[in-house]
This record gives structure tokens, sequence and C-alpha cells, in this order.
């Protein structure tokens, strides 16, 4: 009994580039969408967003890597959404000494989808 195995290429886009965001570095292709740390400033759906961190970018021939940014790369994209994950609830106890905290916590976030990469 011979059994079939099914393999699937990942389509993985030949441009891509790393970008660094709110203290976190990102692997980014034209069309991907990322979730990212809420940036300073006054957005909401369908703004423009720019990137100027750019760590890495490769075109699919040429890599060009940064020291640690590179001069003139720049990543557009535009924003999909702004909100806030679940609630993460943090809760502090001292048995037999009457002491309970409970605090609760939910971090803003933006959702943006890569539009270019220049």
């Amino acid at each position: 009994m011979a059994t079939a195995t099914k393999t699937t290429k990942k389509t993985v886009s030949e441009e891509f580039a790393v970008i660094k965001t709110g203290g976190k570095q990102y692997r980014v292709a034209v069309g991907d969408s990322i979730k990212i740390e809420k940036m300073k400033g006054e957005f909401k759906k369908g703004d423009s967003v720019s990137f100027s961190e750019v760590l890495l970018t490769d075109d699919g021939k040429n890599t060009l890597i940064g020291t640690p940014f590179i001069e003139g790369a720049k990543v557009e994209a535009t924003v999909d959404m702004v909100g806030r994950a679940p609630k993460v609830l943090v809760i502090k106890y001292k048995q037999k000494s009457r002491y309970m905290k409970k605090n609760g916590h939910r971090q803003p976030y933006m959702k943006v989808k890569i539009t270019s990469i220049k």
C-alpha cells in the first residue's frame, strides 16, 4: 500500500525587505499584510505609512545589507486596521495577607499592507 504525498510550494515573492518598527524586525514583500506595534500619531484606515528603517533589501539578484540601515531605502504601506488586542489579565496575590491586585491591559496595534519597496 503506497501513500501519496502532496507537496505544495509556497510562492514567495523574489523581492523582499527587512524593516524595523516598534522594536521588532519584519520580513516583508509587496502584498504582505503584517500586524505591527501602533505608531505615534493619528492613523485611520486607508492612510499611507512609510518605513525608512530598512535593514536589508533583496530583488532576487542583488542583496543590499545596511549598516545598520540602507540609505535612501523606503517601504510604503497602507493602514488596513487600527485596533487593540484581547485583554490580558495581570493578577498579583499574596496568600494569608489579604493582598490581591487585578490589572488588565489591551495592547494597541496596526495592521498594514505593504504596497511598494523602493
